[in-house]
């Protein structure tokens, strides 16, 4: 039947869109692809089934690249198939992620899925024929992050329909894409360039130095589902996933746990109308239960055994994938695969941005990252702190030197011992501009005058006397130093600890001339910024955390789509 995985609910689910409510069925809240509510049945409404499986795509192409160990030389071959793209288009470059006190290196890897329909391929799989010639959209962006130790892995979902501020992105052959003067919806960022500018909104809003991105759309995700062999899901009551004017993804389950695989498994991961309240939000949920289940299979049973089926496997999940220059090898990408198995599905923890409904002007459905939660969920990352409360392993026993780095993907099975850091130059011979930003990026408080001098004069009492108070202003929350070139890196962090700044306030910039000192609404007056408080030791439950071990999870079900 059409509802329950047959040919005629692949036409009808596949192309067929997880439309608007009509009738007594309950409107969901949430935005649109663009502009305007997703409440309807407009074209904003089909494009929901082209948002579904770029996510579940990339990481089935690591797990299968890491299951896959004895097929490795089957696909080398495939190194000419993978394309890449600039890491980061934007203008903040935080580096790559820095090592620990054992000289173990954390890895963030941004995963992008891209509404692209650049292809025959993709055409038939999502249908949307008005969008063939249109901008491409990141309708799926989520966070993995790896820890130093690999004891555990985090992945934070971003919303799609997230509203924020986006930076400026150079393109390489010059096209400038302008900082927005207001907040823009985050799937929009890949049009302004490509993955490149979709990290460089991440960096600007999360402050966490991303290392790699993967950019997945869904011409292999049909016969990668097929693969597994059947995935555990749960929902909570009858479900069918179809409005009274045909819309929906036609998704029709009992009550319990089913296993899903093929067309059903698609159904499952593009399902919006028929989770939770009908938004995104639920869609990523049900998503996040799929992963983590399909993750646990993967550890139980070794279903991807035949070499010649696993190339063919990873070379369609390879040509659907785009990536940045530091994983453009088949040998770089088996690494980090290898990275990513040595944690245990019970160390998985998968989470939301915490996230609060626009209370603005025409953002109606639209959503904010939430005060404080998202920025803590960020800390968290930023910090290397596990989002489980559980802690990182033993890295190295008390006294010994520094274990052996986990290099970066390419080089992950060598050990290799951090690099040593730069050294600073004396204080005195660091020049400094300080610049007057304690209004504050709302613009809410007036400055507070002279701040810029009396800050540059603290400095000279320090030793940094080339500090100088700076007739310029800006406009920062916290305070934070920025630098030009990677000869300034050291001295911007010595400047840092001078202060008792943490390392996360020192970022590299294109916008500064030199060394600058943005002295935030957070340091308004006295003698030294106001100390940070203690880090969160476990995500907050606005993040919705699912660990990967819970067996349990099951899909609240929307009013009006039970059966």
């Amino acid at each position: 039947m059409r509802g329950e995985g047959s040919a005629a609910s692949a036409a009808g689910g596949i192309s067929g869109g997880d439309g608007g409510a009509s009738g007594t069925v309950p409107p969901p809240r949430g935005g649109s692809r663009r502009g305007g509510s997703r409440r309807g049945g407009g074209p904003a409404n089909r494009r929901g089934r082209r948002r579904v499986l770029r996510w579940v795509a990339s990481v089935l192409s690591l797990l299968i690249l890491g299951t896959g160990a004895a097929g490795y030389l089957y696909y080398r071959h495939l190194n000419g198939s993978i394309q890449t793209d600039a890491l980061n288009l934007g203008e903040t470059k935080l580096g790559g992620s820095k090592p620990n006190a054992f000289g173990q290196t954390p890895l963030n890897i941004l995963i992008i899925g891209s509404d692209a329909r650049n292809d025959a391929a993709n055409q038939a799989l999502g249908g949307a024929t008005e969008t063939f010639d249109g901008p491409p959209l990141a309708d799926v962006q989520m966070l993995l992050h790896l820890s130093a130790d690999r004891s555990n892995m985090s992945v934070v979902s971003m919303p799609r329909d997230t509203m924020l501020m986006m930076p400026k992105c150079t393109e390489a052959n010059g096209t400038v894409h302008e900082a927005s003067k207001g907040l823009v919806q985050t799937n929009e960022s890949l049009s302004r360039g490509g993955p490149g500018c979709t990290v460089a909104a991440w960096t600007e809003l999360t402050k966490i130095p991303i290392d790699h991105f993967m950019m997945i759309d869904f011409k292999g995700v049909v016969s990668m589902a097929d693969a597994i062999g059947g995935v555990p899901v749960c929902v909570e009551q009858n479900v069918h996933s179809r409005t009274r004017d045909g819309k929906g993804s036609g998704l029709k389950l009992p009550a319990g746990t089913t296993n899903i695989q093929g067309e059903q498994a698609l159904q499952w991961l593009r399902t919006r109308y028929g989770f939770e309240d009908g938004t995104d939000i639920g869609r990523t949920h049900a998503q996040h239960q799929y992963m983590n289940s399909m993750a646990r299979e993967f550890r139980k049973n070794a279903k991807l055994t035949n070499p010649v089926k696993l190339n063919s496997l990873a070379q369609a999940a390879i040509e659907a994938m785009v990536v940045d220059p530091g994983l453009n090898k088949i040998d770089k990408l088996f690494d980090l695969s290898m990275e990513l198995k040595k944690v245990p599905p019970g160390r998985i923890t998968m989470t939301t941005m915490p996230w609060i409904y626009s209370t603005r002007p025409g953002l109606d459905g639209r959503v904010e990252p939430k005060a404080g939660e998202a920025e803590d969920l960020f800390r968290m990352v930023r910090e290397d702190i596990a989002l489980d409360g559980q802690g990182s392993g033993t890295p190295a026993s008390a006294g010994s030197s520094p274990a052996p780095s986990a290099s970066a993907p390419g080089t992950a099975g060598t050990a290799q011992s951090a690099p040593p850091a730069a050294t600073a130059a004396a204080p005195a011979k660091i020049a400094v501009s300080v610049r007057n930003a304690t209004g504050g990026k709302d613009g809410a408080q007036a400055k507070a005058k002279g701040r810029a001098t009396e800050v540059a004069t603290l400095l000279a009492g320090k030793g940094f006397t080339k500090a100088v108070a700076d007739t310029q202003t800006g406009a920062e929350d916290t305070t934070v130093v920025r630098f030009a070139t990677d000869r300034q890196a050291a001295d911007a962090a010595a400047l840092a600890t001078a202060l008792g700044l943490p390392a996360s306030s020192v970022e590299k910039s294109g916008e500064v001339p030199g060394i600058v000192l943005y002295v935030g609404k957070d340091w308004r007056t006295g003698d030294a910024p106001p100390a940070p408080a203690p880090a969160p030791t476990k995500a907050p439950d606005s993040a919705h955390p699912l660990n990967g071990d819970n067996d349990k999870a099951c899909m609240a079900i929307q009013p009006g789509f039970t059966w």
